[in-house]
C-alpha cells in the first residue's frame, strides 16, 4: 500500500500511474478542491483510494496515512512569483516536515521525497552537477529552490531518526498535463511563439521517466541516497526550437541578452497586470534562463541497470501531438 501526497499533481499523477500499472495498491491525498488530472486515463484514476486531506492538516495526514507501507511525497508548490513565496515555503517546507514526521510515527516501511534538482543549487560557471554537490548560498538560487533545499533537510532530519529515505531529484520535467501550471507552461509559451530565446543550458527530463525511476527506487533496497533524475542537458534554444518544431510554430528567433531578459520580465509582468494572464517570464525564471548548468545522472543509471530514459525529442514530439489535438477539441 502506498500513500502518494500531491497525487492530482503533475508528477504526482504520472507516478500514480506507474504504481498502478505496476501493481501497487495506491491511496491518494487529495485537497477538497482538487480537480483530478485529465492528461490521466479515468480507468487509472478509479483504481486509487482517494482521499480528502492536506499536507498541513496533522490530523488528515495521520488519517491517510494509516495502514500505508510507504510514501512518496510529491507535493510541492512550484513557483517563480513573489506573491507565492509565503505559501510556497509553508507548503514545502513545514508541509514535508509534517508528512516526514508522521512517516515516522506511522512505522512506514519507505519513503521517497520528490525533490528538484533546484535543491542542489545553481552555478553561473558552467559546472556539471552530481548528488555530492553540497548546497551554498548564491544569488542564482531561486525561492523555490531555497525552499526545497530546507525541504530536504526536513527529510534527511527523518532519515536520522530512522526512516527509510530515498530522494529523488528531477530537472525540469517536460510531458503532457495542464499547460497553465508548471513546467508545462514552456509548450504553452513556445505554441504563442515567444519570440525570445537565451544562450542558457539546463537539464530536462520526460515525466514519464521520472514516474518510472521513482517507482523503481522505491521498489529497490536502496536506503538513504539521493539520485539526480535527468534525461538530457539541453541549451533553452534547443528545446524552443524542438517544442516549435512538434507543434510547427515559429521557432524564438531573438537572442535574450540578460539585459534584454530584465526588459523583457518587466514588460511580461505589466502584460499580465491587464490581462489576468500568467506568464512564465518572471525575474527569476529569467535568471535561470541565462545559466548553463549540466546535471549527471550517472548514479541514478548505475542504480537501477534496466532503467534507460526515453528521447528527449521524441518525449517533446509526443506531447506536442496531445497539446495540439486537446486545442482541437
Amino acid at each position: 500500500m502506498v500513500l502518494v501526497t500531491g497525487g492530482t499533481g503533475f508528477i504526482g499523477s504520472y507516478i500514480i500511474r506507474q504504481l498502478i500499472e505496476a501493481g501497487h495498491q495506491v491511496r491518494g491525498i487529495k485537497r477538497s478542491g482538487s480537480v483530478m488530472p485529465f492528461y490521466i486515463p479515468s480507468d487509472i484514476l478509479s483504481k486509487v483510494e482517494w482521499v480528502d486531506g492536506d499536507i498541513l492538516d496533522i490530523n488528515s495526514l495521520e488519517d491517510a496515512m494509516e495502514g500505508m507501507d510507504s510514501v512518496i511525497h510529491s507535493a510541492a508548490v512550484v513557483s517563480f512569483k513573489g506573491k507565492d513565496w509565503d505559501r510556497m515555503e509553508k507548503v514545502n517546507i513545514e508541509g514535508t516536515a509534517n508528512v516526514a514526521n508522521i512517516a515516522i510515527e506511522k512505522n512506514i516501511r519507505r519513503f521517497v521525497h520528490v525533490s528538484s534538482v533546484a535543491a542542489l543549487g545553481r552555478t553561473q560557471s558552467g559546472e556539471r552537477i552530481s548528488e555530492k554537490k553540497q548546497w551554498q548560498d548564491s544569488s542564482t538560487n531561486t525561492h523555490y529552490a531555497i525552499s526545497k533545499h530546507k525541504a530536504e533537510i526536513e527529510v534527511w532530519r527523518a532519515a536520522a531518526e530512522g526512516l527509510n529515505v530515498v530522494v529523488v531529484n528531477p530537472s525540469t520535467v517536460l510531458g503532457f498535463g495542464d499547460w497553465n501550471t508548471s513546467s508545462c507552461a514552456i509548450f504553452k509559451t513556445v505554441y504563442n511563439e515567444f519570440p525570445y530565446y537565451t544562450s542558457g543550458i539546463n537539464g530536462f527530463v520526460a515525466v514519464e521517466d521520472v514516474a518510472r525511476a521513482t517507482v523503481a527506487l522505491l521498489d529497490s533496497k536502496i536506503v538513504n541516497e539521493r539520485f539526480i533524475i535527468n534525461g538530457e542537458n539541453w541549451s533553452f534554444q534547443q528545446l524552443f526550437n524542438t517544442i516549435a518544431d512538434g507543434f510547427h510554430k515559429k521557432r524564438p528567433h531573438r537572442l535574450a541578452t540578460p539585459a534584454l531578459s530584465a526588459l523583457a520580465w518587466r514588460a511580461e509582468k505589466i502584460k499580465s497586470l491587464f490581462t489576468g494572464a500568467p506568464s512564465l517570464l518572471t525575474r527569476e525564471t529569467a535568471k535561470i534562463a541565462q545559466t548553463k548548468t549540466y546535471f549527471d545522472n550517472s548514479k541514478l543509471l548505475s542504480a537501477l541497470p534496466g532503467f534507460s530514459f526515453s528521447s528527449l525529442e521524441e518525449s517533446i514530439s509526443s506531447s506536442c501531438k496531445k497539446y495540439m489535438a486537446q486545442q482541437a477539441g
